[in-house]
């Protein structure tokens, strides 16, 4: 459970070639400074909101049956947002949190091929010690709701992946991450993926659950992390699962393992999976940072579909302050070329590009990545949010000013972001179309 109030699960309607990594850190490649960064080419702007409560870890989800329609949750306690106009205006959902736990968040969402939208979460009642979560655990478990009429309205009853009773040494399910297979011709679609890290008192593994039937049942929870992690959350802990399907319904998964970045790919429909093994280092994916309770770099994956060309994306600081990076593969993850430092601010200046994002666009097959950046404040807390923008095939990183103003992002009150961007107009009822190329 994530409990900075500025952690960012902010995904844009997009989602993200060839020597193998392995050994040293790949060389960053370092694009041209900005000396000023200019708004976006559809001059869609962010406006800070404030709000009471927290809005914190969110995530953000597109209908590919209908662009106008998404989907947006935040914690905590888990709650979705929904919007029928692009995201120019936004209404809370009712009955999103479970009511016999007092607590739930780490939120995901999806939408399916049928144009249902999904949020997953996890529950409990109180957290074990800090960052060694299975430690004085109590009853938690992962847990994921149903909306038919794109977020509006939910279904009372959630559906059940893991529940854990309060009793000596249980785990702590922590960290789920939803995916959705809506590609019109995979063998799989409709299938919904679920991957989490589950904390024991002596180690961490990455569990996987799938259902097939719409999300009304899911498969028992089976272990694809070939290498276990360690027990803490702050060091050495596998976490951070993340997934995306290709248009032939494969689904390529990846996470943090330490100071490297696992990956896993399964072709049968999330019944099995290759084993999981180490494709990129990275610098440790927990760091101190100033003016934010804490922050993590793990990666996320995207594919576009057309093209098979597989991003994962992090933030480390191998070069003294944080930055981001993206690397890609051009054969399903077989080698990965270097990594490409996405954020343009001069090596070394001192400023930290934090809580990344990113996406891939199926249209078109651009990569986006949203951040926190205090290039324009390295010696103080303010940040912007910046979006990073590739059409090159993650080879070089295009910068733009994504907010009217600076913020805080430790913050005395809580803060939310709103926006309308342009949404990508290339989605029919059978999923996302490939533009030509």
């Amino acid at each position: 459970m994530r409990k900075a109030k500025w952690s960012v699960r902010l995904v844009p309607l997009f989602f993200l070639p060839v020597l193998a990594i392995s050994g040293p850190f790949p060389s960053s490649q370092q694009p041209a400074p900005d000396a000023r960064l200019s708004a976006p080419p559809d001059g869609a702007i962010i406006e800070l909101v404030r709000g009471e409560g927290y809005f914190n870890e969110p995530s953000i989800a597109v209908n590919s049956n209908d662009p106008q329609q998404l989907i947006a949750a935040f914690q905590s306690n888990a709650t979705a947002a929904y919007s029928r106009d692009a995201g120019k205006t936004w209404t809370v959902a009712k009955g999103t949190a479970p009511s016999d736990y007092r607590v739930s968040g780490d939120v995901s969402v999806s939408f399916d091929n049928r144009g249902h939208a999904f949020l997953c979460y996890i529950a409990f009642d109180k957290l074990g010690t800090e960052n060694y979560w299975a430690r004085g655990a109590t009853r938690n478990g992962i847990f994921v709701r149903r909306s038919k009429d794109g977020g509006r309205t939910w279904d009372k009853n959630a559906a059940t992946i893991v529940a854990q009773k309060t009793e000596p040494g249980i785990p702590f399910e922590d960290k789920p991450y939803i995916v959705a297979d809506y590609n019109a011709h995979s063998p799989f679609a409709g299938n919904l993926y679920v991957g989490w890290t589950e904390f024991t008192l002596t180690k961490t593994v990455i569990l996987f659950s799938r259902s097939n039937d719409g999300g009304a049942t899911w498969s028992s929870p089976k272990e694809i992390s070939t290498h276990e992690g360690l027990p803490r959350d702050d060091t050495g802990a596998v976490e951070g699962f993340t997934g995306a399907v290709g248009a032939d319904g494969t689904l390529y998964v990846a996470w943090a393992d330490g100071s490297e970045i696992a990956f896993a790919t399964s072709t049968d429909g999330g019944q099995s999976f290759s084993p999981s093994h180490a494709i990129l280092n990275t610098a440790p994916s927990y760091f101190a940072l100033s003016g934010a309770y804490r922050a993590n770099g793990f990666p996320q994956i995207g594919i576009d579909p057309c093209s098979n060309r597989l991003f994962v994306s992090w933030a480390d600081y191998r070069n003294g302050d944080l930055d981001v990076f993206v690397s890609t593969s051009n054969d399903r993850g077989k080698r990965w070329l270097e990594a490409t430092r996405v954020n343009s601010d001069p090596l070394h200046n001192g400023a930290d590009q934090f809580f990344q994002w990113m996406a891939v666009d199926p249209v078109d097959g651009s990569a986006n990545l949203v951040f926190y950046d205090r290039r324009s404040d390295p010696e103080n807390r303010k940040c912007n949010l910046v979006l990073a923008r590739s059409t090159d095939g993650g080879h070089t990183f295009a910068n733009y000013l994504w907010t009217s103003k600076a913020f805080d992002p430790q913050g005395t009150s809580s803060e939310t972001t709103t926006a309308s961007p342009r949404m990508p107009d290339a989605f029919t009822a059978s999923g996302p179309l490939c533009s030509p190329r």
